[in-house]
């Protein structure tokens, strides 16, 4: 069996299969991960997410942030102009693949590949094993009665930063925009959310958030995807940035997790 990480696909379903026929993808012998982020912006997320549900026992995703945004246009209309949703919430399949998709996780680890997985990184202010306790909070909520309640109060920056004694939706908050938003941060795990350049332009104070693990690694290789303006480049051992941009007319990356080789296709629109 070979395990395949790929991109955010954001709705481009042709691009996805495109990519599928490079890899020679068998569904009897592969398994995806997926970075998260499959709907939204391009043109089909209905197929893709049909597509990646189908897959059942033969694909992980992780949860991105247009993914979660899905989830709360579904359960509280709150729908942006840019969202491309529409021919997947008119879909008889709508409720169904929602309820998929709210049992998905915001972290993925498999410790005998040595690979974890998320939507936009992991801050250094968690370890591993905190960062997987700090998911299942969200998870939880996600799954149960509150995910409605909880969807209403989760956009927003505040707050910046981790505190141990965090309650409630804050604390909720917080978590989900590390896993699925962040992209620099400075030393007390404060993030700039307002930030969508490259690595090398960073606000004053703050860096990429990967750049904390030169010093300190992680413990496990990570994949995650969020930051197209990387082009998939990240320059720290073990850590791999796989958002190239797809959506935007870029490429979408798959990795090989055995030996780490990637493979590419255009954007198809």
């Amino acid at each position: 069996m070979t395990t395949y990480a790929i991109g955010d696909v954001q709705g481009c379903y042709d691009s996805l299969m495109r990519l599928l026929d490079a890899i020679d993808f068998d569904a009897t012998q592969d398994r995806l991960w997926f970075v998260g982020d499959l709907v939204n912006r391009g043109p089909r997320s209905l197929d893709v997410l049909r597509f990646v549900r189908d897959l059942a026992g033969g694909a992980v995703t992780v949860l991105g942030n247009h993914d979660l945004h899905l989830l709360a246009v579904f359960d509280t209309g709150r729908a942006r102009r840019s969202d491309t949703l529409g021919e997947l919430l008119a879909s008889a399949e709508c409720e169904e693949l929602i309820a998929w998709l709210a049992a998905r996780p915001l972290m993925h680890v498999d410790r005998d590949l040595g690979f974890a997985m998320t939507h936009a990184g992991i801050p250094h202010v968690w370890s591993i094993d905190q960062a997987q306790a700090r998911a299942r909070e969200v998870e939880t909520v996600l799954q149960g009665d509150r995910r409605g309640e909880f969807l209403r109060a989760m956009y927003g920056n505040e707050p910046v930063a981790w505190r141990d004694d965090l309650e409630g939706y804050d604390r909720l908050r917080v978590i989900v925009n590390y896993f699925t938003r962040m992209r620099v941060i400075d030393a007390d795990g404060a993030l700039d959310l307002g930030f969508k350049s490259g690595a090398d332009s960073a606000p004053a104070g703050f860096r990429p958030w990967f750049a904390a693990y030169r010093d300190r690694p992680l413990g496990l290789r990570l994949v995650f995807g969020h930051w197209a303006a990387l082009n998939g480049v990240c320059d720290v051992a073990d850590i791999f940035a796989l958002d190239t941009g797809c959506v935007w007319g870029g490429t979408l990356t798959a990795l090989r997790l055995v030996d780490q080789e990637r493979f590419f296709v255009g954007s198809v629109q």
